[in-house]
């Protein structure tokens, strides 16, 4: 598991003093940057083999309020990825000073062709650091079927 400590600053917290939802999200981006930075996969790393990574989605459940100056520790498990290094699914926790798990999420990420905008090719390089990503106890193999049950399709407004 991989951890990443923070300290709650006045301007994390929302108008009912507590960590603002936008908060949690930018904690778990950071998180996750950290770890790919750990395992050798900088954002300059990435974006030299043209890709940059994109979130699908991120499902947060808050369980306990975080106040400010608290410390709290983000941690990170990589769950499922697809055999091909396109999708990883990770968890977050939220943890205090005590190890209470304040909130959970999940999320799902890909690569991003840069020039192309569209989802990218993993080159062997990227696909053997992906391999070598330490895994949750529960790790499983993302296949199609498993993206399909998490698929949502844009509605467009019709005037």
């Amino acid at each position: 598991m991989f951890l990443k400590e923070f300290e709650i600053r006045w301007n994390d917290i929302d108008a009912n003093k507590h960590l603002g939802n936008s908060t949690y999200i930018e904690f778990m981006s950071h998180t996750r940057m950290a770890f790919l930075t750990s395992h050798g996969l900088s954002l300059d790393v990435i974006n030299d083999l043209g890709l940059g990574p994109i979130v699908f989605y991120e499902h947060v459940h808050y369980f306990k309020e975080i106040g400010l100056d608290d410390n709290i520790r983000v941690s990170l498990e990589v769950t499922e990825h697809s055999e091909d290094g396109r999708f990883i699914k990770i968890e977050h926790n939220f943890y205090n000073d005590e190890g209470k798990n304040l909130a959970y999420a999940e999320m799902l990420f890909s690569w991003m062709n840069l020039k192309t905008r569209k989802l990218g090719k993993v080159p062997e390089f990227l696909l053997r650091k992906i391999q070598e990503f330490p895994r949750s106890q529960n790790f499983k193999y993302l296949t199609k079927e498993d993206l399909k049950k998490t698929a949502i399709r844009p509605k467009d407004l019709i005037e």
